[in-house]
């Protein structure tokens, strides 16, 4: 089984993430859960989301709290936020980001990618310049560094999904999976 958290803030689409994620991993032939974790439900605060990903049935009913890896959509929540916490040693953090954090040292024992998830969203008009709406852009970085699921998988998801955007969501996806740097 393989366990994903994601970190963002509200407004982020951070939900929607790993709902988008569950069903290109499904359309892939996995078995998925999807769900979110709020506490405050308001605009820039703090939400996690998870997804949960076998081959076979998956009983577990709990909250994600040893991911495989980890996505952060806004990096800013590494001031407050440990996101490492419970992140299996040589899991992946996916962030959000122009260039290495520079809190990059602190995580030695994990693999940390980053992508510029904020100028691919505001490149294809997703969101506002204050506040760019990066979900599928992380997801088609993230589908990247593990190498599943299918790009093909996630633009069918976001076109079921996003119907009214589909065409930019897309490229912001593909833009990522090319760009991510590992």
């Amino acid at each position: 089984m393989l366990e994903l958290r994601f970190h963002g803030r509200g407004g982020q689409g951070t939900v929607v993430a790993t709902i988008l994620m569950a069903k290109a991993f499904f359309r892939a032939g996995f078995e998925v859960q999807s769900f979110p974790f709020f506490g405050v439900e308001r605009r820039g605060a703090p939400v996690e989301a998870y997804v949960r990903l076998d081959k076979g049935k998956i009983l577990l009913r709990t909250n994600v709290t040893a991911p495989d890896h980890v996505v952060v959509q806004d990096r800013t929540l590494l001031q407050s936020i440990d996101v490492t916490k419970g992140l299996k040693q040589r899991g992946w953090i996916l962030m959000n980001s122009p260039s290495p954090p520079e809190e990059a040292a602190r995580f030695s024992s994990f693999r940390v990618a980053f992508v510029n998830a904020n100028r691919i969203a505001l490149g294809q008009g997703l969101g506002t310049r204050t506040h760019p709406i990066v979900n599928t852009a992380m997801i088609g970085a993230f589908a990247r560094l593990l190498e599943m699921p299918p790009l093909e998988a996630v633009a069918e998801a976001i076109r079921e999904e996003i119907p009214a955007h589909a065409d930019a969501n897309i490229r912001a996806a593909e833009e990522a999976y090319r760009t991510v740097c590992l």
